[in-house]
């Protein structure tokens, strides 16, 4: 099983789109700061995640969340009455 995941940032509300196994695990790192792309917005929050059967499937749901149409399918979602 994998996992397609999206954190938010504690520090300044800002999203993170990922995939991983372990979930667990992969948000630890993230919070213990190995990962460059996230460690300078320290502490992260699981916001939402999504289970898919295959590695194939997650990948192509993960490249979606992490494009325009994504980003604004994540804030459109979870913050319908926010203005972006």
């Amino acid at each position: 099983m994998y996992l397609v995941y999206v954190l938010r940032s504690e520090k300044d509300g800002r999203f993170y789109v990922g995939l991983t196994s372990n979930l667990d695990r992969r948000i630890k790192e993230h919070n213990r700061g190995k990962t460059k792309s996230t460690k300078g917005f320290i502490p992260w929050e699981m916001f939402f995640y999504e289970d898919f059967e295959t590695r194939d499937e997650a990948r192509k749901r993960e490249i979606y969340l992490k494009s325009g149409y994504g980003k604004k399918w994540i804030k459109e979602k979870w913050f319908p009455a926010y203005l972006w």
